[in-house]
């Protein structure tokens, strides 16, 4: 087993915080890096040391290869977490690290380089016959031979960028007339995004749900999975709202799906925690998407559902250890749900906002879990992930899991910025998502920005104006309602809800 005293987290906020708690309850200290922008962020503070990398964009700090080495080096530290986003997914990183003779808490170069591109991950998914959504197995170049498979495949198709995510290289085309204008566009899009304009085709799913299985590998041969997380609540083809189990799946196509994750993961000798994507189509058919070569921001809700704490998983394996359980020991046990709580307006297309948190006071009591990166006082800074925090409840089944969600989304009051509370509420009422009967399209059929001026919350809007003008009269400040409402923080936070 390989020594493991101190490790380096190369992230910043919540998630360097959530992975230094478990190396700190195994006995392993910690270091953390941190550009200009997070100079007193909580997971500097919370470090055994700390070690300054840069200037706040990330492409001078939190992205420099190098500077994480040297800090290595200069602490002591023979590990590295690079938790998700950053360098997570970078092979380059990932050989850096190994040549640097240090241990990277995560996959192979060669397993990230394979499941870092669709093309090659879908290639690698066939060796193991795992269902494929009808389209190409390769990058289309001529515009006239694509346009002729996609005639095959049959309209509408999807063009996707192979090296890409989030919806970045990605068009649905309706008919053949515009297939040519919209694989430029495509191509584009990935080259700029990317550096790699290379598109393929599929059939577009038109009522899809995104699901996704939580897969483990270690260096013995051994690889589980933990069963699968709904993640179809999206904005931006970017995930909100995420849940485990799905509500849909029944035992046997759990199973099904599982294997083919693990066979998946088996394909490229996959270590570490890693996250293989299919999506579900409305006959409850699957097909592989792609492989997530890291944790997952929406880990804890498997954590939960599992007993099993990832990160120390992960860590334990990066050690040469083995898994310390089988397949067969893992059950499904409750549910939780998870809501990204974004510094974002959901009444502004979810654009990102910035400020001061002037109120930041955290839900608690039974079956409730924040895993967040700020407090008080502290600003959003512009340079990265608008992300404050993961808001997870857990109970004994779905319904006291979204119940504990509503609760907490109350307790939890934020001023200063507009935040997706709100929405979140919103989803964890609508009855689409409480019957268990939704895609990837709920945003946009079910969601409008008017929708979140509740009844409820105008009357407290208009109870917290009587209050404010009644103590500036016991004051003396004679105080206009307009001007209240104009500078409030209270009522400029209750309007995001």
């Amino acid at each position: 087993m390989l020594s493991m005293k101190k490790i380096l987290v190369a992230n910043r906020g919540e998630i360097a915080l959530r992975v230094m708690r478990s190396a700190r309850e195994m006995g392993i200290k910690t270091v953390a890096v941190y550009s200009a922008a997070d100079r007193d962020a909580l997971h500097v503070r919370y470090a055994d040391e700390a070690v300054f990398i840069g200037e706040a964009p990330s492409n001078q700090s939190y992205l420099v290869g190098q500077k994480i080495i040297d800090a290595c080096r200069q602490t002591g530290a023979e590990a590295i977490h690079p938790g998700y986003g950053f360098l997570s997914e970078n092979p380059v990183f990932a050989r850096l690290v190994r040549e640097s003779g240090l241990i990277l808490i995560g996959p192979s170069p060669e397993a990230m380089e394979v499941m870092g591109n669709k093309l090659s991950a879908k290639a690698a998914a066939l060796k193991y016959n795992i269902p494929m959504v009808p389209g190409t197995e390769e990058a289309i170049t001529n515009v006239a031979e694509a346009k002729k498979r996609a005639v095959e495949v049959g309209f509408p198709i999807l063009i996707k960028a192979a090296a890409g995510g989030g919806g970045k290289g990605m068009r649905i085309v309706e008919q053949a007339a515009d297939f040519e204008e919209q694989m430029q566009l495509a191509v584009s899009e990935a080259t700029s995004a990317f550096g790699d304009g290379s598109v393929f085709i599929e059939r577009y799913v038109s009522s899809p749900r995104h699901i996704e299985i939580q897969v483990l590998g270690d260096t013995h041969d051994n690889i589980v999975h933990l069963f699968e997380r709904e993640c179809s609540v999206q904005r931006r083809h970017q995930k909100v709202i995420e849940e485990a189990p799905s509500s849909v799946l029944t035992p046997e196509i759990r199973q099904q799906m599982g294997k083919c994750a693990v066979d998946v993961a088996r394909s490229v000798n996959y270590t570490g925690a890693g996250t293989v994507e299919f999506i579900l189509d409305e006959q409850l058919n699957f097909y592989f998407l792609e492989m997530n070569t890291r944790l997952q921001v929406e880990h804890p809700v498997t954590e939960l559902i599992t007993g099993i704490d990832l990160v120390k998983e992960q860590i334990r394996i990066a050690r040469g250890e083995a898994i310390s359980f089988k397949q067969e020991d893992l059950n499904i046990i409750g549910h939780a749900v998870e809501l990204r709580v974004y510094a974002e307006d959901p009444a502004n297309n979810f654009l990102p906002d910035i400020g001061t948190l002037q109120t930041y006071v955290t839900p608690k009591g039974p079956g409730v879990r924040v895993d967040d990166g700020f407090e008080q006082g502290m600003e959003i800074p512009i340079y990265y992930d608008p992300m404050i925090a993961k808001l997870i409840t857990y109970g004994k089944d779905r319904t006291e899991a979204i119940e504990r969600m509503i609760r907490a989304i109350d307790e939890y009051t934020i001023t200063g910025i507009t935040t997706t509370l709100g929405f979140g509420k919103f989803v964890m009422q609508h009855p689409a998502f409480t019957c268990g009967q939704f895609d990837t399209h709920f945003v946009k059929k079910y969601f409008a920005p008017e929708m979140l001026q509740t009844e409820d919350i105008n009357e407290a809007f208009i109870a917290a104006l009587v209050m404010e003008q009644l103590l500036n009269t016991k004051q003396g400040v004679k105080a206009a309602p307009a001007a209240v409402a104009e500078t409030s923080n209270w009522v400029k936070n209750r309007r995001s809800y």
